[in-house]
């Protein structure tokens, strides 16, 4: 099967691999799409990603297709069926996953990061991460399922209630996936923060009240212009020290701060203590996707969420180094791969 492989720092090598081999509770999917998330980024960048990668490892986590075989201790699925997986396999054993912390499982298999994943023609996973895509949902609505369960799982932290003031920081697709599931959560008004025009735009069709320009205009003028003066929650999901700070310093008195977007490991954040101490805000973050996957695919199947809008482009294997290797094209929105271009 044809193959991308993660080599290292800026090493992505196309090679051709042998189809996996299928476990007596695994099946093998078809791959029809793959997304290029952030991980895969700070993963081809050297950093780490929200697990540790050990090369040679085929990347990619949020994926979605058809099962082309199945274990011999498979009952719940078939040949044929269109599914998406959850990437995050637990043991079910080890003092974390009995304490309800499973994301924090011990002995995790990580498809994608700590074994092969989906930038691949075929990909095999443990049946119990698999789920079955609706009739109406396509490949690609699939493959968005994961980074919705992130999503959800930082937005159960986020606090929003009916009528809460929510900014979202970044208009990338994870700050569009935030700013529909802020509206559903309840928020009255709802700001995107983001210097791409076109993203801007994006934001305001999903639900968006007011879009600004963070690096020409006035934000926090801005933001009272249009009945925002006091923020109850502000998401950050760009992932940069910067952006962070101007979260805690948007916040309103009581807010949460959700400090949603990766940073590299070793950035830090400038932080005043007494700032944090006056407004009594709240600091969280959210690392991936514990219990939501199942709610997330529901969303997508019902129509109630959007997660098409703010795809690019849809490419195949062999444009994979050169999407992680520029943020200028990663700008223009979000990249499927599709193994068989």
């Amino acid at each position: 099967m044809k193959s991308a492989v993660f080599y290292g720092r800026h090493d992505i090598r196309i090679e051709d691999r042998p189809i996996p081999a299928v476990g007596a509770h695994d099946v093998l999917i078809q791959v029809k799409a793959c997304g290029v998330c952030g991980t895969d980024v700070h993963i081809f960048e050297g950093d780490k990603g929200a697990a540790e990668t050990h090369p040679p490892t085929i990347l990619g986590h949020e994926f979605s297709g058809v099962i082309a075989d199945t274990g011999s201790a498979v009952t719940r699925y078939r040949k044929g069926d269109r599914v998406c997986v959850d990437p995050n396999y637990y043991c079910g054993a080890c003092e974390f996953c009995r304490d309800g912390m499973a994301h924090y499982c011990t002995h995790m298999t990580g498809y994608g990061t700590t074994v092969d994943g989906a930038f691949a023609e075929y990909c095999a996973v443990n049946e119990k991460q698999v789920y079955p895509l609706g009739d109406g949902t396509s490949f690609q609505q699939g493959a968005m399922t994961e980074p919705v369960a992130c999503c959800l799982h930082g937005m159960d932290m986020c606090e929003i209630r009916p009528g809460s003031h929510v900014a979202v920081i970044g208009g990338g697709m994870i700050g569009l996936i935030m700013v529909q599931l802020a509206r559903l959560a309840g928020a009255s008004r709802i700001a995107l923060l983001e210097p791409v025009e076109g993203k801007r735009a994006v934001g305001k069709a999903l639900g968006a009240d007011v879009c600004i320009d963070p690096l020409h205009e006035d934000v926090p003028a801005a933001l009272a212009a249009h009945g925002m003066p006091r923020l109850t929650t502000v998401i950050e999901c760009v992932g940069r020290p910067a952006t962070i700070e101007q979260a805690i310093e948007l916040a309103g008195p009581k807010a949460v701060v959700m400090m949603f977007g990766l940073t590299r490991p070793d950035e830090t954040i400038a932080v005043k203590p007494f700032t944090v101490f006056q407004k009594e805000i709240v600091l969280k973050a959210s690392y991936i996707n514990p219990y939501t996957q199942r709610r997330a695919l529901d969303l997508i199947d019902s129509g109630r969420l959007d997660v098409t809008s703010m795809v690019h482009a849809v490419c195949g294997l062999d444009r994979l180094s050169g999407i992680l290797g520029s943020p200028q094209e990663r700008s223009l929105g979000k990249f499927i791969i599709d193994p068989s271009l």
